[in-house]
């Protein structure tokens, strides 16, 4: 069935940012992209008031409601907790009857998510328009059938939440003793990140698939392999068999990762890559750099990843129409401080010591397990 004929659609908006009256003590949650990091939205940045709200083309969408993003980061998919409104970037989505689970055609969507990147267009950013949304076919089991592949995925999910809050529990363990050892960073030498690395590279970005690849198959990372701040193989497209990989942008062990290019929450992310399975590139809207000596590694990528992820975010330019940029010349000008080489491989071996591989291994399972499941349950979405 057409997702028009299953849930009632309609898109956001914005008031005008300049009449201060509609955002000033504004008590009414307005839900934007960012907003969406989790399954489920219960809280927003910002609100407007209910003179934004009566003079503007926002609409009062009720908990429960589907959340799907049509601009920008296509295909973004989370629930509302409370009463909200959106912007216009965001499509809510009411189910009109008990044919279809909730949480059944959130997963639906979250398995299109590639799909419905592929049909944005756009000149800035990629975007769909609610003709498009509405039109997107959804095959329909029984409702048994939905519930019961929503329990098996939900299962896999609980067991993603728990590793990755052991792996955050390590993560401010290593913050902490970041801080210990290097203390005030205002006593340094510093020097120009483009004299502390061999270079900054972008790389490439081929026409891919839509679909993940398969084990070590030829592919290309997406940005949600290192938004995160753990470098997420397995978030990747798959490349079509006529393009080979490009050998000098192929992502080794010990590779810098930043993303010049995403939303102004996660532009500037950055990641080291301590274990590849190979055969994958990195692309054009994602810089590389290793670091030269006197600089660790270890040291170098916390740092970008810390203390100076603010002072890289506000190098970007971009405005609320289109993603932020980070210019390779702007970046090559940060300030690194340089603490002396023992402090820096102290805190390496510090890290090397702290046992994140079998968290990490385990998240990297699970994920891979998941993406599996989803691609079993709802392989239908390839082959529109």
């Amino acid at each position: 069935m057409k997702l028009g004929e299953l849930c009632e659609i309609c898109s956001g908006g914005t008031p005008k940012r300049s009449v201060a009256e509609y955002w000033k003590d504004g008590t009414i949650p307005w839900v934007k992209i960012g907003d969406m990091s989790e399954k489920y939205v219960s809280s927003t940045e910002e609100r407007i008031t209910d003179a934004g709200f009566n003079n503007s083309s926002v609409k009062m969408l009720e908990p429960g409601t589907l959340l799907y993003s049509i601009f920008a980061s296509i295909g973004a998919v989370s629930i509302l907790k409370i009463p909200a409104t959106t912007n216009q970037a965001i499509a809510g989505l009411k189910i009109k009857d008990d044919s279809l689970d909730r949480d059944f055609l959130y997963h639906y969507l979250k398995s299109r998510e590639s799909i419905s990147k592929s049909s944005g267009r756009g000149a800035a950013q990629n975007n769909i328009n609610l003709t498009i949304l509405r039109n997107m076919q959804v095959t329909l089991p029984s409702i048994e059938i939905q519930r019961s592949i929503v329990r098996n995925l939900e299962m896999i999910s609980n067991q993603v939440t728990i590793a990755e809050s052991h792996l955050m529990d390590l993560d401010a363990l290593v913050k902490s003793r970041f801080v210990e050892i290097f203390g005030d960073f205002a006593c340094y030498e510093t020097k120009p990140l483009i004299k502390c690395v061999d270079c900054i590279e972008a790389g490439k970005s081929p026409k891919c698939l839509a679909f993940s690849r398969k084990m070590a198959e030829p592919g290309v990372l997406k940005l949600s392999a290192i938004s995160s701040g753990v470098y997420c193989e397995n978030e990747n497209k798959a490349l079509p068999r006529s393009v080979s990989l490009t050998i000098d942008k192929v992502v080794h062990a010990n590779d810098i990762l930043l993303s010049r290019k995403n939303t102004p929450e996660l532009v500037g992310r950055s990641v080291l890559v301590k274990h590849t399975d190979g055969n994958i590139m990195f692309p054009d809207i994602i810089f590389r750099m290793h670091p030269l000596p006197p600089i660790n590694a270890m040291y170098l990528s916390y740092l970008l990843a810390g203390p100076l992820l603010h002072s890289i975010q506000s190098l970007a330019h971009g405005s609320a129409k289109s993603m932020s940029n980070i210019p390779k010349s702007e970046l090559a000008k940060l300030s690194i401080p340089i603490p002396a080489l023992n402090l820096q491989n102290e805190f390496a071996n510090f890290v090397s010591q702290v046992d994140k591989s079998r968290f990490g291994g385990m998240l990297r399972l699970l994920n891979s397990l998941s993406g599996i499941m989803h691609a079993s349950f709802f392989s239908v979405a390839d082959t529109d």
